[in-house]
């Protein structure tokens, strides 16, 4: 193997301490990947990261807010938390790394994919990389870096012991899964004068299987990119809304980051009447991440390269049609949470 130049050594070390910089947490992640779809909007994935990345904010903090610790222990709200934070870190870890090259590509006119290796990423994104320098297929390169982020994380967090035992074989996973708490959704107005956001999605289901995880990423994809119209609406609302992993920041009408008085007996009361809250009760609460998450510190990227010779040309060419949902069924799943809660309540001493 050749030697890494000084000047390419450099490059590495640069992009190493740029990524670790902006990957102390999920708002430095989230505020990171939309910065690069600003300044590079042809790369699709980074906007998709964005608001991917926004949900797992939101469901990070579920995990404090109205409605979970009534449903799960202290120990697995701790567990699915370091589930969550670890897949948000290791995925920027990989992806970023790989947007900042090619911005310096971009800048410099250089084809410096050779360094992709180097810095850990799979051999699967070399020729995917050099061919976007050339073509700018938005398209392809966003289903490689779907592709290739999941196979990243299957293996050094998905398939791991711990996350078979302790999160996909828990009742709290299985309750989330009959309830459909694991959501993702993209906020927008349908109309300039609309005062309030409407919502548009996938609910989450068979997340232990990478072709079912390939396939949800997909279909983001094209909900998010397919329409114009509805595409600016989204991003001027992330441009517009700093993230902050409150659910207030796209529905304040219904969530509130301010933690609210307790209720006298402890026992969670009815709040929705159709698509808003009962007149007089209170908003559901969704706290900020800095307030109920201090930033972790991770181990190593460790694994090896999942890319070893599968052909998956296939799965770069092929959409992906899985169910969306729209707002409506949106507010129908909060509803369900809620008789989940009262269900729980009503059987628990």
């Amino acid at each position: 193997m050749k030697p890494i130049q000084t000047e390419d050594r450099d490059i590495i070390a640069d992009i190493r301490r740029l990524t670790h910089r902006a990957n102390r947490n999920n708002i430095t992640r989230t505020q990171a990947y939309l910065a690069f779809f600003q300044n590079h909007s042809e790369v699709h994935w980074a906007l998709l990261a964005h608001l991917v990345s926004r949900n797992g904010g939101w469901n990070m903090t579920d995990l404090h807010g109205e409605w979970l610790p009534r449903l799960m222990t202290a120990a697995e709200i701790k567990n699915y938390f370091w589930f969550l934070e670890r897949c948000n870190w290791l995925i920027f870890h990989d992806a970023y790394a790989q947007l900042l090259l090619y911005e310096k590509m971009k800048r410099t006119g250089q084809d410096l994919t050779a360094l992709l290796v180097d810095l850990g990423v799979s051999v699967f994104m070399q020729p995917i990389w050099q061919s976007f320098l050339h073509t700018k297929d938005s398209v392809r390169l966003t289903r490689a870096l779907i592709i290739n982020e999941q196979q990243y994380i299957e293996q050094r967090v998905v398939d791991k012991p711990f996350a078979e035992q302790q999160i996909f074989f828990s009742l709290a996973f299985f309750t989330q899964s009959i309830l459909s708490l694991n959501q993702v959704i993209f906020p927008y107005k349908e109309h300039p004068t609309d005062r309030r956001l409407h919502a548009c999605g996938i609910s989450v289901h068979r997340f232990p299987s990478v072709t079912q995880r390939i396939d949800i990423g997909k279909t983001l994809y094209q909900l998010l990119f397919d329409n114009p119209v509805r595409l600016q609406s989204i991003y001027e609302w992330a441009r517009r809304i700093p993230h902050t992993g409150s659910r207030a920041d796209y529905w304040p009408h219904l969530f509130t980051p301010r933690k609210p008085a307790s209720e006298t007996d402890g026992r969670y009361l009815p709040r929705f009447e159709g698509k808003e809250l009962i007149a007089g009760a209170p908003k559901l609460y969704s706290p900020q991440v800095s307030s109920v998450w201090p930033d972790q510190e991770h181990p190593p990227a460790d694994g090896t390269d999942w890319y070893q010779g599968e052909n998956w040309q296939t799965a770069l060419e092929a959409r992906a049609d899985l169910p969306t949902l729209d707002e409506d069924q949106y507010i129908r799943s909060l509803r369900m949470i809620e008789w989940g809660v009262k269900f729980v309540q009503a059987f628990r001493p």
